[in-house]
């Protein structure tokens, strides 16, 4: 039989805080981010331990009699498909496999006539040297009274990462902000310094640049761009003038505009 190897071991109440917490700023949908603050954990096991024991919808208490009747019918109907069970029985997959093979036990038990045994001859019991091969499904460690230093090194570091709630962007506009505040204020202490000295100040470029806009800007409403007039020719044309002004149309009548062409 091969070595049995599971990452990191049983899980730690410790370990347990720090994904609820990670679980609450990231989501559930950024595992590898939440296993980052787990050295000894990889981003399939935080999943598994948060949809197999942490999530709060999942049910801790006492199997009905309804439940296992549920239970009995569907794995009849539906043998092994542990992931469509659960969900209609209200459990997880490894609670109804666990329960399931634990109420086969007992009635293979009650058919030999055999009286509940103790917990240490339960076959599904670990013995001594033994490894869990999911230890997602189960509770958590008990803490020791004094922790390593690994162990207080995640907390802190963990602890450090969760506090910050400003992301990179969010910095990087702070930053650029107090740059630009401090380029402002420099700006005006420079102006008032020369000010002082009985130095004359320049406008700024942008200032410059807003004044010319406004000397060399085009009212299309009111004039021609680019219109220039004509400088007077040789001929003179005073009665073809006359005529333009009598052609416009600004209180004159149709009858009027005939008479004159």
């Amino acid at each position: 039989m091969p070595k049995q190897f599971v990452r990191g071991g049983p899980w730690k109440n410790s370990e347990d805080e720090i994904l609820k917490a990670a679980v609450m700023k990231y989501g559930k949908n950024q595992w590898a981010r939440v296993a980052s603050l787990l050295n000894r954990k990889s981003a399939k096991q935080c999943k598994a331990r948060w949809y197999e024991w942490l999530d709060p919808s999942i049910k801790k208490t006492e199997w009905t009699r309804e439940e296992e009747e549920k239970l009995l019918h569907l794995a009849k109907i539906m043998p092994s498909q542990w992931k469509s069970i659960a969900p209609i029985v209200g459990r997880t997959a490894s609670q109804c496999l666990e329960h399931y093979e634990q109420m086969l036990d007992e009635e293979q038990r009650k058919q030999e006539g055999g009286e509940s045994s103790s917990s240490s001859d339960d076959p599904r019991k670990l013995r001594v040297g033994e490894i869990d091969p999911n230890p997602e499904t189960k509770a958590a460690r008990p803490d020791p009274i004094n922790m390593d230093e690994d162990e207080l090194e995640t907390l802190n570091e963990a602890r450090a990462r969760l506090s910050n709630t400003k992301g990179k962007k969010a910095k990087r506009h702070l930053r650029e902000k107090q740059l630009e505040e401090g380029r402002r204020i420099a700006a005006l202490q420079k102006k008032r310094e020369l000010k002082a000295a009985g130095l004359t100040v320049a406008p700024s470029t942008k200032k410059k640049r807003k004044l010319k806009n406004q000397s060399t800007t085009v009212d299309y409403n009111k004039e021609i761009p680019f219109y220039k007039k004509p400088a007077p020719g040789f001929y003179d044309t005073t009665e073809e003038d006359t005529k333009t002004t009598l052609l416009s149309f600004e209180g004159n009548s149709v009858q009027a505009l005939a008479q004159i062409q």
